[in-house]
């Protein structure tokens, strides 16, 4: 401002010691006030043409660029350019820092929707637009009541007691199990935020379903045990040696049964950990795989034709122990389930350079809808013969386990009156021979 004002003086005295002075030394007073009065006039004119320029300026767009200027005003547009250079910086950070904010937002884990009082959409992330099936192109400014009509969201909002968040089920989103929770923030402004919980709402709900079936299966050996025990601590001179013996073996078979499932249960919660394979180790395929056939004869009792090919002999990496007993239970299903008089085929194969067990049996076979929950804990297809045959209804997950830990995967074909075929297959990385 102070250079502003000395080239102002300067440019004053230059025009009375230039013009004015010879003017009234030549002339005389009347033409030296003329050729003052002149270039007054034309410092105004050329003062109004530069401030013309400014208007024009502030009436353009925001970003034009500012005139160019002389003297005086060459300072003053230097001034204002350098403020609007200032201020474009400031604008630039804040626009980077709400970029940044938004693609924060975008990247939350959970659904975030901004509305007003009137509950109008300001904005939606991504998450939030999967969540509810909306639009954030189509949808903002619309009432959040008018897209999501559940009942007990229309009543939570219009509450407006948000202490406690909302479980938000049969949405848009077929399977969905939302946990809602709105925060209000500035004046009259409130998130919506959503959580998917469906897989913590499933995994309660197998948990649940586990304690039911552990109690379940362990009440009726249990029921067996405790009701024989207590009559023969009764009344044991009442029963003869026979009676005695056969509800001893009754309760022994029961007893045993308890002890398999929780050995099950051991088994298939060691292996459900998550922890890496307890050793790392060559598995010589052959004599596990007649270990285990010799094991199927005695279980079989002879009435089944169990046949073993051994294709070619392999060696695998893996846990000894976890593999002969994901085998093992493989075969064990294939005899239980086959009726006297069917055939069980055992073989182990390298097919593409992966490992391939296959159990092929002429057994009662498996309606199509319950393929898919076969490895599902305690999921049987007919409770009262796995009683009969004495399974646990934990093999088949034991099976899924191990294999899964291997790197391999279980193939299941089977045909109701036909039998079925269980194929394990091990990847070329596994097979060591």
């Amino acid at each position: 401002m102070k250079a502003l004002w000395v080239r102002t003086f300067w440019l004053l005295l230059s025009v009375l010691g230039l013009v004015v002075l010879p003017a009234k030394l030549a002339f005389g007073t009347f033409w030296s006030v003329a050729a003052l009065i002149a270039c007054l006039l034309l410092m105004l004119g050329w003062h109004l043409v530069h401030l013309g320029q400014l208007l024009d300026w502030q009436e353009g767009p925001l970003d034009g660029p500012l005139p160019r200027g002389r003297g005086v005003w060459e300072i003053a547009f230097a001034g204002l350019h350098r403020r609007v250079r200032v201020r474009l910086g400031q604008q630039q950070s804040l626009s980077e820092t709400l970029d940044r904010f938004m693609r924060a937002f975008q990247a939350l884990p959970d659904g975030v929707i901004a509305f007003d009082r009137h509950q109008h959409i300001e904005w939606i992330n991504e998450r939030a637009e999967s969540h509810f099936a909306l639009s954030a192109a189509s949808d903002r400014g619309q009432a959040l009541t008018n897209l999501i009509r559940q009942p007990d969201f229309v009543a939570y909002l219009e509450n407006g007691k948000f202490d406690e968040p909302l479980i938000y089920r049969g949405g848009r989103v077929e399977g969905l199990v939302l946990m809602l929770q709105v925060i209000p923030y500035g004046e009259d402004h409130r998130l919506l935020v959503s959580r998917d919980i469906s897989q913590i709402e499933r995994l309660e709900n197998m948990r649940r379903d586990f304690i039911a079936n552990v109690s379940h299966e362990l009440k009726t050996p249990l029921t067996v045990v405790a009701g024989f025990s207590e009559m023969l601590a009764e009344n044991y001179e009442d029963y003869g040696d026979a009676e005695i013996k056969h509800y001893l073996t009754l309760i022994c078979e029961q007893n045993g049964r308890m002890q398999r499932l929780i050995e099950d249960l051991l088994t298939l919660s060691s292996l459900e950990s998550g922890a890496a394979l307890a050793s790392e180790e060559r598995v010589e395929i052959e004599p596990m795989l007649r270990s285990i056939f010799a094991e199927a004869q005695a279980l079989s009792g002879g009435k089944h034709e169990i046949v073993l090919s051994i294709e070619a002999p392999s060696v695998l990496a893996g846990c000894a122990n976890e593999l002969r007993s994901a085998f093992g239970n493989l075969v064990g299903n294939a005899v239980r389930y086959t009726p006297p008089g069917g055939k069980v085929d055992l073989t182990w194969r390298v097919r593409h350079g992966c490992g391939e067990f296959v159990v092929a049996d002429t057994g009662i076979g498996i309606a199509a809808q319950h393929l898919p929950r076969l490895t599902e804990r305690f999921y049987r297809v007919d409770r009262s013969r796995s009683r009969e045959t004495g399974g646990t209804g934990l093999g088949l997950a034991i099976v899924k386990h191990v294999l899964t830990r291997h790197q391999a995967t279980l193939e299941i074909e089977s045909e109701l009156g036909k039998g079925s075929r269980f194929v394990a297959r091990f990847a070329r990385q596994r097979l060591l021979s």
